[in-house]
């Protein structure tokens, strides 16, 4: 498959110190040029492109399985896509931490509301996946950062950012993306390549994501966002309908391959992150299959447990429990129209068949978990960063700080 590589030039640096000194720089530095995509002839090798139908009758196949349950699947499986998404970062937390963060009860120095962003960015790019455009990308990012960076969220960046090397300056760097003023242009090209209808679904999603990472048009947060926009590339050509394939819970699995993947891209070799994103959707749909059948068998245990009359919303607060494990009177009066003074109806049954367990959180009163569903979604975590046999050992996540050599958006950047 031919495919260009990036192009280079040659820049002056000028650092924020030196421009208010009047200082003029001594130094040189190469940034990448990305070249335009939007008309480039996709032709996958026979191989591959066998290999890409395939993966996509199983996604096809998993969603459609999945939409059978959709409530509490469509919930379980976008929690667990967000928080593999963050863990590629290294942004991690158990599942009750994430739990309670959605509560707004997270502990300081959690990641939690980090990942529970990432939910937030994973709903805009679904919502929104009708209409790919700049402000689609915009609006995603901006669900991301807002509460982190609101000065940046939803705004291109406006300076030069590189990964690795050095803090004041990118000569040197391990990657240095496009000088910001070739951003929106950049952008605008990829745009035009999403919304093609030529290209097989999963591998026009892989290389609209690598393209992303490479144009790196955020001083934070692409990689996640670059993800999310993978889930609405998904949704929006059909290759899903009901349910957020769990991808990057697949691409834990080998974070080393994945991150190699985009820079061989990078050097116009488009096939390795393609491949990875069909070995990836294989994992995938196996761990998820796992989760959500874990899910389904606890909620059917418990009605063994509940005590209630059948038809008394009791079971919807069970239901409620699969896609939010942990609740307090607030979420059942917002989801569910249960009062205060019903809450302990429904909820003492509950904890006196072993369901939930209750906790007193300071500020947020007594909320209740069920750590069943929780235990499952650890599970689903664990699995998700050991390799399958064939894959050999699993490799642990990178040790450096976010981005440096990865996609995400922590780079350097020229105020540091």
């Amino acid at each position: 498959m031919r495919w260009p590589s990036l192009a280079a030039e040659q820049l002056e640096w000028l650092s924020v110190r030196e421009s208010t000194t009047g200082r003029r720089p001594a130094r040189r530095y190469t940034a990448s040029i990305v070249p335009p995509i939007a008309e480039l002839p996709v032709v996958l090798p026979a191989p591959l492109s066998a290999e890409v139908e395939d993966a996509s009758r199983e996604i096809t196949r998993f969603d459609t399985e999945m939409g059978s349950e959709l409530a509490p699947v469509t919930a379980v499986l976008l929690r667990s896509e967000s928080a593999a998404s963050s863990k590629i970062e290294r942004l991690t937390a158990s599942a009750r931490q994430i739990a309670m963060a959605e509560l707004g009860a997270a502990r300081f120095g959690s990641n939690a509301p980090v990942i529970v962003a990432n939910t937030r960015a994973m709903r805009a790019a679904l919502a929104l996946a009708h209409q790919p455009d700049q402000d689609t990308v915009l609006h995603m990012h901006h669900a991301l950062m807002e509460h982190d960076d609101p000065e940046q969220a939803g705004r291109w960046r406006t300076e030069q950012v590189w990964i690795g090397g050095v803090d004041h300056s990118p000569a040197g760097a391990d990657f240095v993306p496009p000088h910001h003023e070739r951003v929106p242009g950049a952008i605008d090209d990829l745009i035009a390549f999403i919304k093609r209808d030529d290209v097989p679904p999963l591998a026009h999603a892989a290389i609209a994501h690598a393209q992303f990472e490479t144009i790196h048009p955020f001083t934070d947060g692409n990689g996640r966002t670059g993800r999310a926009l993978v889930q609405a590339m998904m949704h929006s050509s059909g290759l899903t309908r009901n349910v957020t394939m769990p991808l990057s819970a697949g691409l834990l699995a080998d974070v080393g391959s994945y991150y190699a993947a985009l820079d061989t891209y990078r050097q116009g070799h488009p096939e390795d992150l393609i491949s990875q994103f069909v070995h990836a959707s294989a994992r995938a749909v196996d761990n998820g299959r796992r989760l959500v059948q874990e899910v389904r068998s606890i909620r059917a245990e418990w009605d063994s447990r509940i005590t209630a009359r059948r038809g008394a919303r009791t079971y919807e607060v069970a239901d409620l429990l699969t896609r939010q494990p942990i609740i307090n009177a607030q979420v059942l009066k917002e989801v569910l129209g249960i009062g205060p003074t019903n809450v302990r109806r429904h909820m003492d049954p509950l904890t006196q068949a072993g369901i939930v367990t209750e906790t007193r959180v300071h500020r947020k009163g007594v909320v209740w978990s069920a750590l069943q569903i929780l235990g499952a979604l650890d599970d689903f975590a664990e699995r998700a960063g050991k390799r399958r046999p064939g894959y050999g050992k699993a490799a642990p996540l990178p040790s450096a700080p976010e981005d440096s050599g990865s996609p995400d958006g922590s780079a350097n950047r020229q105020g540091s």
